[in-house]
């Protein structure tokens, strides 16, 4: 099943995209009522009206397939620390606490762009893309929230969709050379999309150790630029999961990104192994295809100049008010 939402005539509507058409669901129900009642509730809701007409699939607008509860992002293919890593400082290398767990960050769950949708960029002589492959979390029965084991956690993964964290690379390397971040030179635009494509129909694709064996592509204004197999990760998707349970809660519509594969599945990766590819610029097309899910495209919009803020100011450090 593949499980979106959209616009027509200034109405959204949510449902299933079947063939070349779409499909409300049943009762007025949203993607976030199917995310919390589980796969059985998705099977059970396409039962009704999957044979219903509906509108052509040309005819509507697709969004961003859900809102999501929380987006979390790992950096879980090693060939890309490797990559970005040179890009920083010339000297490629991944070090030993990446091999140890699955580390990620928050991003803004509020500037989410949906299937052709722009990205507003800030001023940044750096913009990049990341392509990644998120599951997207759901309900089942007798799961938990928190502190679930990788089994369980794989039962709480509700489907998958393709994402793509804009990234603006020399504001992040600012942020993150005071060793915290990133934050603004992340949180202006992930791309999800075009649609969620329920975990059933992609577990053909696991393999004998849970890794989910697609294809992932991007190109830029129709040039390959970067492909891997999202099977090359540290860890499969349920020990994501399962970690970011840990002494936390993970729910219905929560969004886990795979971190960026590797192989050029950004330009930051091809800077770091001497490449002279040029930063995106306002224009330029992105394109993202994961076999299996579909394909992701948007263009890069006009930079936005924010208000100035001043620098920091020398304190005395003073203990009591003079």
């Amino acid at each position: 099943m593949r499980i979106a939402r959209w616009t027509k005539n200034g109405e959204v509507g949510e449902g299933f995209v079947i063939d070349e058409r779409v499909v409300s669901f049943p009762d007025g129900q949203t993607v976030a009522d199917i995310l919390a009642g589980g796969l059985d509730a998705a099977h059970a809701a396409f039962a009704r009206v999957g044979t219903e007409p509906g509108t052509a699939l040309e005819e509507v607008r697709l969004l961003a397939p859900l809102v999501p509860a929380a987006v979390r992002d790992f950096v879980a293919f090693e060939e890309h620390v490797e990559g970005v890593s040179a890009s920083v400082d010339g000297r490629s290398e991944v070090v030993p606490e990446w091999y140890q767990a699955p580390t990620f960050y928050f991003t803004n769950p509020h500037t989410i762009l949906g299937p052709g949708e722009p990205v507003s960029p800030p001023v940044t002589e750096r913009l990049d893309f990341e392509l990644e492959v998120a599951v997207v979390l759901g309900s089942a029965p007798g799961i938990g929230d928190a502190n679930l084991t990788a089994g369980q956690a794989a039962s709480r993964i509700f489907g998958y969709t393709i994402m793509n964290d804009w990234s603006a690379r020399d504001i992040q390397s600012r942020e993150m050379k005071v060793k915290l971040g990133p934050a603004k030179g992340k949180d202006f635009g992930t791309s999800l999309g075009p649609w969620i494509v329920t975990a059933d129909e992609l577990a053909p694709y696991l393999d004998d150790d849970g890794f989910l064996a697609v294809r992932a592509e991007v190109w830029v204004n129709s040039e390959l630029v970067g492909e891997d197999l999202v099977s090359n990760m540290g860890w499969p998707f349920a020990e994501l999961v399962a970690y970011a349970s840990r002494n936390a809660r993970v729910v219905p519509g929560d969004v886990l990104g795979s971190g960026t594969v590797g192989n050029g599945g950004c330009l930051g990766e091809l800077w770091g192994r001497g490449s002279a590819i040029a930063p995106l610029r306002e224009g330029d097309v992105v394109r993202m295809v994961v076999e299996g899910i579909g394909e992701l495209a948007a263009t890069v919009g006009t930079p936005v100049t924010a208000p100035a803020l001043p620098a920091a100011r020398p304190r005395s450090r003073a203990r009591r008010r003079s």
